[in-house]
């Protein structure tokens, strides 16, 4: 009997298992984006206030794309945590319609948050769906120290 094709089959299943977990931990994970003093570079400053970046505020600029199932998860996430943190914002930016925005800011899957600081930086980047608690710590130092997430009471 040839184990050849035995050998092969584990030796695959057991690659594919190794990038399934490095997948799993990578995907929605912040990662931030190294900080530096200087202003914003024009064109990238053009290009953030022609997406919808409010100036002034916390931005979670969402690229999303019209069938992606963690796009649609990642809507609501970004959304709530807009909703409930005092000086943040949620932008969702259809990735087919802006692929010039695509290219500039390196986008290369959906769904892709930037968040950007209220200096037009962007200081950090998630690629997959974040959950709530990324987002959120992801936007706290961010933040003046006054604000803090509510909490609707119904």
């Amino acid at each position: 009997m040839d184990m050849t094709g035995l050998i092969v089959g584990g030796v695959a299943l057991l690659a594919a298992s190794a990038y399934g977990v490095v997948h799993r931990r990578r995907t929605g994970r912040v990662r931030a984006v190294p900080a530096t003093a200087d202003p914003v570079p024009p064109p990238q400053a053009d290009l953030l206030t022609d997406l919808g970046v409010p100036p002034g505020q916390v931005t979670l600029l969402q690229f999303s794309s019209a069938f992606c199932a963690p796009c649609r998860a990642t809507r609501v996430v970004c959304a709530e945590a807009a909703r409930t943190t005092p000086g943040v914002a949620h932008v969702e930016v259809d990735a087919e319609q802006r692929l010039d925005a695509v290219r500039a800011l390196d986008i290369w899957k959906t769904p892709t948050v930037l968040i950007v600081d209220a200096y037009g930086r962007i200081a950090g980047r998630a690629q997959g769906a974040p959950t709530r608690a990324q987002v959120l710590a992801a936007v706290a130092p961010l933040l003046p120290a006054a604000a803090e997430p509510t909490e609707e009471k119904a």
